[in-house]
């Protein structure tokens, strides 16, 4: 019986050990004693938990509780946060009839708590974001309001800086509500099939404005052969919008954007067919211990220049995700005073994949 219970907690993908009077581990399925760096059977619980809640909660159930439970942190083999749940039990099964014991449970809570770690972190960052323009409008206002109330010139530089807080303010959320959007799908492929160069010629319409304005030239090379991809337009049209925006912000006065558009035989790290889609720029590049980072939200590697040239730090993060629910993938190359290539890679529309459509 002892040889099937322990064939039946093996199966169990949660920790299991079950513990003696005398704190010793008697047993333990897989899942726990990959946990342990040592042996485990026969030693006292203390050595496979070295957290005071969790040893207190496993004590108190020895003394004669019917359960506890608290969560715990184990540094090794990979940091990790569980909730321990400690159970009285007593039977032949385990060391005799007469003979209390505990039945201790460990559920992985890593993924929940990094995610509300970030979530946390999201909104602190946001609330900073939006308090510098709110802050700059509130204090424009008074002035206006007071001392400045007659000032003709006064007025006219103060709403000037208002009116960039504001859009500042604006693009931030709409940003914020794009990349929330994005992470609801994220999970959910597309299932049209998309001609990307439609979408990369639609998107530099909308931009050749912003391109004049700083001199630049948009240029868009994409061959007869450039197969359909599976998608979302509307999407696909943002991660071409964010890609030559960032070319435009970050590229030198009077610079080439040449967007390209090539068919590869298979996405790296995915081993699919799939359409490149290269957005270079002619900037001053980007320090390569950055590159890791340039997709976090909120990151900029000069924030000062960034927010004077209106970013508000979330285009590479819904590259990101958009790309993610596309299944492909985003590669980023850059060299100081050369400039950088922003590659995504979105795979073909394979036929019987996409649902006929054509955007």
């Amino acid at each position: 019986m002892h040889g099937l219970v322990i064939a039946i907690l093996d199966g169990m993908p949660d920790p299991v050990l079950l513990v003696n009077s005398r704190r010793s581990v008697i047993a333990a399925n897989r899942a726990a004693r990959e946990l342990s760096v040592g042996p485990m059977i026969g030693n006292d619980f203390a050595v496979t938990l070295r957290h005071p809640a969790g040893l207190e909660a496993v004590d108190a159930v020895l003394r004669g509780a019917t359960a506890r439970e608290a969560e715990v942190f184990l540094p090794v083999p990979g940091a990790a946060t569980y909730r321990l749940f400690a159970a009285a039990i007593a039977g032949d099964g385990v060391r005799g009839a007469d003979e209390p014991a505990a039945i201790v449970t460990l559920h992985d809570l890593t993924a929940i708590r990094m995610a509300e770690r970030m979530r946390a972190d999201f909104i602190a960052n946001a609330s900073h974001e939006l308090r510098s323009p709110l802050a700059a409008l509130i204090g424009f206002i008074e002035t206006l309001k007071g001392p400045a109330k007659d000032d003709t010139e006064a007025r006219g530089r103060f709403l000037d800086i208002m009116h960039t807080e504001a859009a500042r303010m604006a693009r931030l959320i709409d940003d914020l509500l794009s990349l929330s959007r994005v992470e609801v799908e994220e999970r959910i492929p597309p299932r049209d099939a998309v001609d990307l160069g439609k979408v990369a010629r639609g998107a530099m319409d909308l931009l050749s404005v912003r391109a004049k304005e700083t001199g630049a030239s948009l240029e868009l090379d994409c061959p007869a052969d450039v197969p359909p991809v599976l998608g979302d337009a509307d999407q696909l049209a943002q991660v071409f919008r964010n890609l030559i925006e960032n070319a435009i912000r970050y590229g030198r006065a009077g610079g080439r954007i040449a967007v390209t558009l090539r068919a590869v035989d298979r996405i790296p790290d995915r081993g699919v067919p799939g359409v490149a889609a290269c957005a270079p720029d002619e900037g001053d590049g980007i320090p390569h211990d950055a590159l890791p980072r340039l997709t976090e939200r909120f990151y900029r590697v000069d924030k000062a220049r960034a927010k004077a040239l209106g970013s508000t730090g979330l285009g590479l993060a819904i590259v990101k995700h958009i790309i993610g629910r596309h299944r492909g993938r985003l590669a980023i190359e850059s060299q100081l005073g050369k400039g950088s290539r922003f590659t995504v890679y979105v795979p073909v529309a394979t036929p019987g994949a996409a649902n006929g459509r054509t955007s």
